[in-house]
């Protein structure tokens, strides 16, 4: 689930180099709370919420029936997680009253009678909660948002992680499941969108309300279940029989298809992908205000209303990533759902490789390495500036503080190295059995590691120890010589991570590439220690020689090499090695800059482009000021976006007149925004009523008049 706590992952370029840099860790997070898992007293089987709205007075009336079996004899008391409500009255399945009491943000209900084992009850609790009205920050639960420019009047429910018991008496734990149905009653006016089949829609002419009866019939986790009520427009869509729908504002309807429009594909990937066909009744997506990202839910996604926009804006905005990762929930997540919240990757680490899954599959290899070596960087900014922690962790005050870029990208990547390690077909008959095994059920990271021990008959538990269990990643230090005499390569390898905080020496294959004029030669070695030697046969001295040829490990490392190595990298190497070689580059430029130049204008990947630009930095004569000119027109917003920054970086006030003329002709929000930017850093105060005109401009995000406005200080500043 990407959440609304760490959905947006910036995609970084450069590969931290070096493994001497101080982390900078300010969070302990072995101080938090150690959790374990939650027992239970019973099996809830069914909840049946019938729910009724006062949008004006901000209240909401429920009345929840739990169908559930004793898990031991002599049962005569359970308790169900409710906050938030007010609890008035406890029934029987025969209607007749049962004591209670509320507190501690739990209902304790007395039974009748003592049951044993297996029986099957059944309880109906009647509440009601006020002051439901929603903030900027909607609350766990249900919230009632008024009409704004943005959207219109909505109702919606919020259950991710604990936010259920706010809107319905339940064992509000993943570690259980049942079936939902969902009763809800508002105006004529409203659709109302909830997990599984629509069973029934009835009119109440006279009160002019509508009922929406929804049913889930196969069991999920109480976190995600939902609600979504309002003048939505709804563009139907499938994939066979599959009905796919997009629920949206009536304004972002000429829009939404942008968005959406890749949703079957997806789902038919995924299909074939984990090898499990698409497990729900329907899959239903729903933009609400007040969230970032999304949160899936069982056959009903939520999405912050942030991802419907314009043409323009998807070439810098797409949200098929977006799309992909929470597709891939109703697999990862709600099929098969952790067991407790310190296996959060077994949701969010699959999500988030499967994200990476689908660009790999839908706009190629390079732009798949690229994604894969953002999400590499997102974890190394985190483990630098905040902490290290294992992606099995059971410490935490709120489990949504275990949804971070451990878990999602670092996760993503160490899921990807897994694969590689075993190999494609087992890793997906691997997963194909696991969702399978644990299908509608819970699980943890001990069922999947057998799970991959009955499929492929590998132990693996040496992969989990160093990846899940244990913080940290290596740190390599790199060099090599040629011996001549022997005709080898002589390399050496250390492993430089601080090991005294629980970070051990890790346990890998690489793949070491050596390239000479006749072609590349390539070996799989076995890290197991601090420092190793090796040597390859190789007849003559090597062009190139490549670590972890593949780019499969998390890694930071430092890798001496000759210029005259790094200009061979640069223009022959993949995608990700010419990138790195353009940063090493960057080092030498004063020496090596005609390589560079080069590799911008010539490059055939707009990253490799974009990172000879960066490599480059503010120009520094007439000759590099033309190539970054050029480089203004590139046929990729990012490439042009950097040039415009690396000109703008130079101050040069003769170039505000350019940069005017790139704001009016460009095509991107992104990099009409950095072309406003960089007449602000020009200082010209001729410009001001430029600036402030396109200020008024509207753009996705307000992205322009964010821009202009800074430009607008900047002048400022300079003129005093």
């Amino acid at each position: 689930m990407k959440k609304l706590f760490f959905l947006l992952i910036l995609l970084t370029q450069v590969l931290a180099d070096s493994g001497d840099k101080l982390y900078s860790r300010n969070i302990d997070v072995y101080s938090r709370t150690l959790q374990t898992e939650r027992s239970r007293e019973y099996d809830a089987i069914d909840y049946r919420i019938e729910l009724k709205f006062d949008e004006d007075k901000g209240i909401f009336w429920g009345k929840t029936t739990i169908t559930f079996r004793p898990l031991s004899d002599n049962f005569e008391k359970c308790s169900f997680d409710a906050e938030k409500f007010t609890v008035s009255s406890v029934r029987d399945k025969s209607g007749q009253p049962l004591a209670f009491h509320q507190g501690n943000g739990k209902i304790t209900i007395a039974m009748e009678q003592k049951y044993d084992y297996g029986d099957e009850l059944s309880v109906t609790v009647n509440y009601m909660a006020r002051d439901c009205k929603a903030s900027k920050n909607f609350p766990l639960g249900i919230s009632f948002a008024e009409a704004n420019e943005s959207h219109p009047r909505l109702i919606q429910a919020l259950s991710f992680p604990t936010g259920a018991r706010h809107w319905f008496p339940c064992y509000d734990h993943p570690n259980d499941k049942a079936t939902v149905e969902v009763i809800a009653t508002v105006c004529d006016q409203y659709k109302v969108l909830s997990n599984g089949k629509l069973l029934s829609v009835t009119e109440d002419t006279e009160n002019k309300t509508r009922t929406f009866h929804w049913k889930q019939d196969r069991p999920h986790s109480t976190y995600l279940t939902m609600l979504a009520a309002g003048p939505y427009h709804v563009i139907k869509d499938s994939l066979g029989d599959l009905a796919i729908n997009y629920w949206v504002y009536p304004r972002d309807a000429v829009n939404a298809r942008l968005s959406f429009c890749q949703t079957p594909e997806i789902i038919d990937f995924f299909n074939r992908e984990f090898g499990y066909e698409y497990p729900w009744d329907k899959y239903d997506q729903v933009t609400i205000p007040g969230i970032g990202g999304g949160a899936e839910c069982t056959s009903a996604t939520l999405l912050g209303e942030g991802v419907i926009h314009n043409e323009k804006a998807d070439k810098d905005f797409p949200s098929h990533w977006l799309i992909a990762h929470e597709a891939a929930h109703q697999w990862w997540g709600d099929l098969v759902t952790l067991r407790d919240w310190g296996h959060t990757w077994i949701n969010e680490s699959f999500g988030t490789y499967s994200d990476h899954l689908y660009i790999k599959h839908s706009l190629g290899a390079d732009e798949g390495a690229v994604d894969l070596l953002g999400k590499k960087n997102a974890y190394l900014s985190e483990a630098h500036n905040r902490y290290m922690r294992p992606i099995v962790f059971h410490r935490w005050d709120k489990p949504q503080q275990n949804f971070d870029k451990h878990t999602y990208p670092k996760g993503a990547v160490i899921i990807n190295m897994m694969r590689w390690i075993l190999g494609d077909k087992p890793f997906r008959k691997t997963i194909s059995h696991f969702l399978h095994k644990h299908a509608y059920g819970s699980a943890d990271t001990h069922d999947f590691i057998t799970a991959i021990k009955e499929m492929t008959g590998q132990n693996l538990d040496w992969f989990f120890d160093q990846w899940f269990f244990s913080p940290g990643h290596p740190v390599f230090d790199i060099s090599y010589r040629w011996d001549d005499s022997n005709r080898k390569v002589k390399l050496r390898i250390a492993q430089t991570q601080d090991t005294s905080g629980r970070i051990p020496v890790f346990r890998t294959p690489v793949v070491i590439a050596v390239v000479t004029a006749p072609g590349k030669k390539t070996e799989k070695i076995w890290l197991r220690e601090k420092v190793e030697e090796f040597e390859i046969a190789c007849d003559q001295e090597p062009l190139m020689v490549r670590f972890d040829e593949g780019n499969f490990l998390l890694k930071e490392w430092t890798f001496e090499k000759t210029t005259r190595e790094l200009i061979y990298q640069l223009e022959h190497d993949d995608a990700i090695g010419r990138m790195w070689a353009a940063t090493q580059l960057s080092k030498v430029k004063k020496e090596e800059a005609t390589a560079l130049l080069k590799s911008t204008r010539n490059d055939p990947f707009w990253s490799v482009r974009k990172a000879a630009i960066e490599g480059l930095g503010t120009p520094e004569n007439k000759e590099h000021t033309n190539v970054l000119k050029k480089s203004c027109s590139d046929q990729n917003s990012r490439v042009r976006t950097t040039a415009l920054k690396a000109l703008g970086d130079s101050r040069q006030v003769e170039l505000a007149a350019f940069f005017a003329e790139r704001f009016e002709k460009d095509s991107s929000y992104v990099a009409q925004a950095e072309a406003l930017r960089s007449i602000g850093k020009t200082g010209d105060g001729s410009y001001a009523g430029f600036l402030e005109k396109a200020a008024r401009m509207p753009s996705h995000r307000n992205i322009l008049k964010r821009a202009a406005e800074q430009a607008l200080k900047q002048i400022d500043s300079s003129v005093k």
